[in-house]
């Protein structure tokens, strides 16, 4: 994984993962000890897990856009190339220095 120079995508990439994990660790635990239908934990359960969900969500949005803008095209072949976008590319990232 390459490292990221903004300091908010970094954050953000690093809640992606312990969310993912704590989901993780919360669907499984639901399996391995099981729920009562109707118990209040399972509704903080479930009230958790979209909560989780949600977050991860938006962060993948932030992430996905400023990849979006910050990226160039990984293949090298003509069309590919040609039919880039590259007035949206700055090479010094999200700065104007």
């Amino acid at each position: 994984m390459v490292a990221d120079s903004n300091s908010q995508i970094a954050w953000h990439r690093a809640q992606i993962r312990k969310q993912r994990e704590a989901l993780k660790h919360l669907e499984t635990a639901r399996f391995t000890v099981g729920e009562i239908a109707r118990s209040k934990a399972a509704g903080r359960t479930r009230e958790t897990v979209a909560e989780l969900k949600r977050k991860i969500r938006e962060s993948e949005a932030i992430v996905a856009a400023h990849e979006r803008q910050t990226r160039r095209p990984m293949t090298t072949d003509h069309q590919t190339l040609a039919s880039a976008q590259w007035s949206n590319w700055n090479a010094r990232g999200s700065s104007n220095t």
